[in-house]
């Protein structure tokens, strides 16, 4: 996915953009930059690869080399980022969380229009330059921003340096937040409103879908007003999201906690103890606990000390191992007892399988597993939260394919909870993962605990809905 952090102040502000980005760190894990806009220096930037380290480790000892009162950073999961730009719009710098799936076909239309691209990224098109060319054919940045929303297909929200102010761009559905944030003399925007709470930023607010902000060290205006649909992505809540950050006003771990409880409650499976599995699966666990009235006990852990973050190797096979090797069952917990592990959702099982065979060995008499949302049943073409460059990754598809003979057959059938296809799919899954007993939660059931009407919540990913008309 990605994430970004950007702030614009009366003071240096180096230090509130190093931390500042550093926050949203879980939300990416291939490439991280920074970029600050100084009056005599100009702008001065770096990017790194954070595919096998973290973000501080790579920019600490370069923090000196930036100077000015605002800048832009971010976390990204795509390509190197931020890109700079000289244009007639001025010089500015831009960073995006996107996921454009009509890269090529603009891609060739602007080079037939005699534009060119320098910014290659393994011999592919940089899609942070792709939005700057796009941004660059308006008469104005509100212009060339809603060129981006009208020309591609997926998802973009942005963040603008220039060097007078910071341009905050959210998505023109909403699926990715941009949260404001202020201090004495400081603006900022980013992804997470976790970011802003060691820093002494309060929240002013979420941008709407589409709106367009100009931040001053003292101000806010609004460039362009929000559009009327929001399509924010129900998995901000699932996984993606900091358990210490809101979107919407509404929190991730009180999501997560609620979403566990009304599970619990109508779950009849008989079981000593449940255990999340870290990090995203410990708030549907506390939860689940509170409904089922059974403890929550630390059956498994994250080995902190090594493993922080989950890296990315080129592999899928050392990627399987990297996320075995995270995790370290307790089994003076686990020995002869019934237990229900929550975790947030199954994408391609291995992951899963394993932890379970390992809870198994280390003396489990049962393995039951609860998740967070419904089946993922569709990829997802707005917003990349997994490395699946298929919908024959997701172990739904597959078994679909098995039953049907065609991975796209049936799939409103199967993505109905409680339908003759969906019990059969779920049934297999569990099988597959050598499980005890498999539930998914209920889509209702997620979107109740959000908060939200259905209309503002993507669930594409669950139920192949786009998005909903009720606001048109």
């Amino acid at each position: 996915m990605g994430g970004f952090f950007g702030t614009i102040s009366v003071r240096e502000c180096v230090n509130d953009l190093f931390y500042g980005t550093d926050y949203n760190s879980h939300l990416g894990t291939k490439r991280a930059g920074l970029v600050t806009f100084d009056k005599e220096k100009g702008f001065s930037r770096a990017i790194h690869s954070i595919e096998r380290s973290y973000f501080r480790t790579k920019f600490e000892d370069e923090l000196d080399d930036f100077q000015g009162n605002q800048g832009i950073g971010v976390i990204s999961d795509t390509d190197p980022q931020p890109i700079i730009v000289n244009s007639h719009l001025g010089r500015y710098a831009v960073v995006t969380v996107a996921k454009i799936n009509n890269i090529r076909e603009i891609a060739d239309e602007l080079l037939a229009k005699r534009m060119h691209f320098s910014e290659q990224s393994a011999n592919k098109i940089n899609q942070t330059e792709l939005v700057a060319l796009l941004i660059n054919m308006g008469d104005t940045f509100v212009e060339g921003i809603n060129n981006v929303y009208s020309r591609i297909e997926g998802s973009c929200s942005m963040l603008i340096l220039t060097e007078d102010r910071l341009i905050a761009a959210r998505d023109a559905l909403g699926r990715t937040p941009i949260v404001l944030g202020k201090k004495e003399g400081a603006y900022a925007a980013t992804s997470e409103t976790s970011a802003f709470h060691n820093l002494d930023f309060t929240e002013v607010r979420d941008l709407g879908p589409g709106e367009i902000v100009s931040l001053k060290a003292d101000s806010i205006e609004v460039l362009q007003q929000p559009f009327k649909r929001k399509q924010i992505c129900s998995f901000l809540w699932v996984y993606y999201g900091f358990p210490a950050s809101d979107y919407e006003g509404i929190n991730t771990e009180f999501v997560r906690e609620t979403n566990g409880k009304r599970l619990g409650e109508q779950d009849d499976v008989e079981a000593d103890i449940v255990c999340g599995i870290p990090d995203s699966g410990v708030g549907m666990a506390l939860g689940y606990s509170e409904g089922h009235k059974i403890p929550y006990k630390r059956a498994v852990l994250k080995y902190t000390p090594t493993w922080p973050r989950s890296f990315t190797p080129g592999s899928q096979t050392r990627r399987d191992l990297v996320a075995k090797m995270k995790l370290i069952p307790n089994p003076a917990i686990l020995k002869d007892k019934r237990i229900v592990f929550c975790d947030d959702s199954i994408v391609r099982g291995t992951q899963l399988r394993d932890n379970v065979r390992t809870f198994f060995d280390n003396g489990a008499k049962e393995v039951h597993v609860r998740i967070s949302c419904p089946p993922l049943v569709y990829g997802c073409p707005f917003i990349g939260f997994t490395s699946s460059k298929s919908d024959l990754e997701l172990i739904t598809r597959r078994i679909i394919k098995e039953f049907e003979g065609d991975e796209n057959k049936k799939l409103t059938e199967y993505a109905t909870t409680d339908s003759p296809e969906y019990k059969r799919m779920v049934d297999e899954i569990g099988r597959r993962l050598g499980l005890t007993s498999l539930r998914f939660a209920r889509l209702d059931s997620l979107i109740e605990s959000i908060g939200l009407p259905k209309c503002d919540i993507c669930t594409h990913c669950f139920d192949g809905t786009s998005y909903c008309k009720c606001h048109e």
